[in-house]
């Protein structure tokens, strides 16, 4: 069994609405075990929508349109797909009504058009729309499936989940399982981290590896099949410990939704490790991302965003000699931002920033130049000295994002992990 994705838009092809619908729908496919080759995106033109159809109808066993289910004159999905079938539409009663409570309850005045959205396959099954209008239908002929969804996301991703997954589910049930899993590695470019698994990628089978580039960041996406989904879990866990075997230093969570500031902020509340901030380049970028963690307040106590000279001096108290002798962009700089911030929030951990997000120079240095420290309670402070390429804010940004792999290495080997 394979799927194709056809997505009816004019509004698509011209850049101006993210077609998200695909990859929801692509996403959920995998979940069920039904292949999807092919995605297409079609303009609101019925002799072109004939045409992918035709196209697909040689390629794929169930074609799955989105979009153009609406009540004005572009929308023609269900219209053309119909005609291109020799299948008569029917309304649904059921529908109908519901769209006619949708338009009372919101006190606007129904036009006649607005009843095109509960046309249905005659023939075929009908799909409820619990928080819209248009309905979701489905029919087969000459063995291909023909299903219709849709176009909001919103309401394409509850009638999915709600009705149309449990169909595929139950229609399709003797296709094999397919799971996948995310692991998320910073600190490490995909060619290095393509090369440490060279082997392990070129002998994949099942499951298999794929690696991607992300912004600052690399995951591999680990895949498997097999007949039932612990099956498929017993083999992502034996190839994913083949995988950190090689490459777990730099191994930071799992997951599409994860990001490194979510894992640390989960570490730190675990541990209950306090932390504060002193940002310079950053701006309070730091900060920012931290406080996206739920719960992260019982730990993250605050930070003080100290960018010129006299605030790092008088506000967060750097000693006047550091700052005379060697400078805002100093690793001396950054450890006595962290060891203030420490102090002056009473706090067991405090990171610092400071250097030269750009795209000019300061005190000689070239955009890019950063020191991040990290001070400790009874411990020593650690500082690192980076230089980074890119614009001003990816400068910040990937300091921002080296900062957290700091804390992320500092509280892996802490204690109260082991």
């Amino acid at each position: 069994m394979n799927a194709e994705i056809i997505s009816v838009g004019t509004e698509l092809l011209m850049g101006q609405i993210v077609n998200s619908d695909a990859a929801f729908i692509a996403k959920e496919l995998t979940g069920l075990g039904i292949d999807s080759y092919y995605q297409t995106v079609v303009g609101d033109n019925p002799g072109k929508i004939k045409d992918v159809i035709k196209i697909a109808e040689s390629r794929s066993d169930l074609l799955i349109f989105t979009g153009g289910l609406g009540p004005t004159r572009d929308d023609l999905t269900k219209q053309t797909v119909a005609d291109h079938l020799e299948e008569e539409l029917a309304m649904d009663e059921a529908g109908l009504a519901h769209i006619r409570q949708w338009f009372e309850r919101s006190g606007r005045n129904m036009t006649e058009n607005n009843e095109l959205q509960a046309l249905v396959f005659r023939s075929g099954i009908v799909f409820p729309n619990p928080i819209g209008q248009a309905l979701g239908t489905y029919t087969e002929k000459d063995g291909k499936g023909y299903l219709l969804l849709p176009g909001p996301p919103r309401e394409l991703e509850q009638m999915f989940l709600q009705f149309v997954k449990p169909f595929l589910s139950s229609k399709y049930e003797d296709q094999q399982v397919i799971s996948s899993q995310t692991l998320r590695f910073f600190g490490i470019g995909e060619s290095t981290l393509t090369t440490l698994l060279d082997e392990l990628i070129r002998n994949q089978t099942n499951p298999t590896v794929a690696p991607y580039a992300g912004k600052y960041e690399v995951t591999l996406r680990l895949t498997a099949n097999a007949a039932t989904e612990a099956i498929c879990s017993e083999l992502l866990d034996e190839k994913k410990a083949e995988i950190l075997a090689l490459v777990g230093e730099y191994h930071y969570g799992d997951g599409d939704e994860s990001s490194l500031a979510e894992v640390v902020g989960k570490k730190l509340l675990k541990g209950k490790q306090s932390i504060s901030a002193a940002e310079s380049l950053t701006g309070g970028l730091f900060q920012a991302e931290l406080v996206k963690v739920p719960g992260i307040s019982e730990v993250f106590a605050g930070g003080i965003v100290s960018y010129q000279e006299d605030a790092k001096q008088k506000v967060l108290g750097v000693p006047e000699h550091i700052l005379e002798t060697y400078g805002m962009v100093s690793p001396e700089c950054a450890m006595a931002m962290a060891e203030r911030a420490r102090e002056l929030f009473d706090t067991q951990l405090a990171i610092s920033f400071t250097g030269v997000a750009g795209p000019d120079q300061l005190e000689n240095k070239p955009a890019g130049t950063v020191w991040i420290a990290l001070s400790q309670k009874n411990g020593p402070t650690a500082v690192q000295g980076f230089q980074f390429s890119r614009d001003r804010l990816g400068n910040r940004e990937q300091a921002v994002m080296q900062g957290f792999d700091m804390i992320r290495r500092y509280l892996m080997d802490s204690d109260f992990e082991k």
